[in-house]
């Protein structure tokens, strides 16, 4: 079910709900699969007995409406796929965030300073578990191999990682580093900027995919380059990981977002 939390301003909205929402502010018709989400708003009270959106949802709508930047945040483990991320507007900034299995996501307002922060708690930065990280340590391989290093780890084999990389023929080092895979996730940051001759819309757009391996540490994924495109990446594509430190990741997901004037929120323009 829809709430909200008025007191620090925090909402559970799932994409139905989200949807319903965008329909009432644009006045369009209501399509009938999203009729229970209409009453389960109701119910809730963020859609009042005159059809209205209460005052406590405007921030987020408005800025959900016409948002300057849009953070995404993948995080993929062994409960499947949670989609989190951001969304920056012109007054407003309001963070969310997914729990594996449910449809809805909890959305909360945040400041600029504090958005990095909030990003490397999505994917769990944490401290290295190593007290030295190599970060010249690279693995080089093809994505065809790494699926099927995976694919065998998520067999059960992930406690033979030299015997996957005989049957594979993947590297015996990047066996082990999947063996103790914890999640993989990926950061992109899509907004508005200069024009762009390799992007529709003239949009920009930076991304960061990671491997987080517990006690073999954190891997940056060099190549495929993100941000990576629907089809681009094959069996035969090349597959290269470098070790790095959760201290160079914060450094990484900050140069990710478009810079302080274009983060700030912007204040209302006023008619002398």
């Amino acid at each position: 079910m829809p709430s909200l939390d008025v007191a620090r301003r925090r909402l559970r909205l799932s994409d139905a709900h989200l949807s319903v929402l965008g329909l009432f502010v644009e006045e369009e018709r209501l399509p009938a699969e999203l009729s229970s989400a209409l009453a389960e708003l109701r119910e809730a009270g963020l859609i009042d007995a005159d059809g209205k959106i209460v005052a406590d949802l405007y921030p987020l709508v408005s800025t959900l409406m016409a948002p300057r930047v849009i953070v995404r945040v993948e995080v993929t483990g062994p409960l499947g796929v949670s989609s989190n991320g951001a969304v920056i507007g012109d007054e407003f900034i309001f963070s969310h965030e997914a729990w594996p299995g449910s449809a809805e996501s909890e959305y909360v307002p945040a400041e600029p300073e504090t958005l990095v922060w909030s990003l490397a708690r999505m994917v769990d930065l944490h401290r290295d578990f190593a007290d030295e990280v190599d970060s010249s340590e690279v693995i080089a391989s093809t994505m065809g191999l790494f699926d099927q290093v995976v694919e065998r780890m998520e067999a059960g084999e992930s406690g033979e990682p030299e015997a996957v990389a005989e049957a594979t023929g993947a590297p015996v080092r990047l066996a082990e580093v999947l063996a103790q895979l914890n999640c993989m996730w990926r950061i992109t940051v899509v907004w508005k900027g200069a024009a762009q001759t390799d992007s529709p819309g003239g949009l920009s757009v930076t991304a960061l995919s990671v491997w987080d391996c517990g006690i073999e540490g954190y891997w940056l994924r060099e190549l495929p380059a993100e941000p990576v495109s629907d089809g681009q990446v094959e069996a035969g594509s090349d597959l290269r990981v470098r070790r790095t430190s959760a201290k160079e990741l914060w450094g990484l997901i900050t140069d990710l977002l478009p810079d302080g004037a274009q983060l700030a929120a912007a204040q209302p323009q006023t008619t002398p």
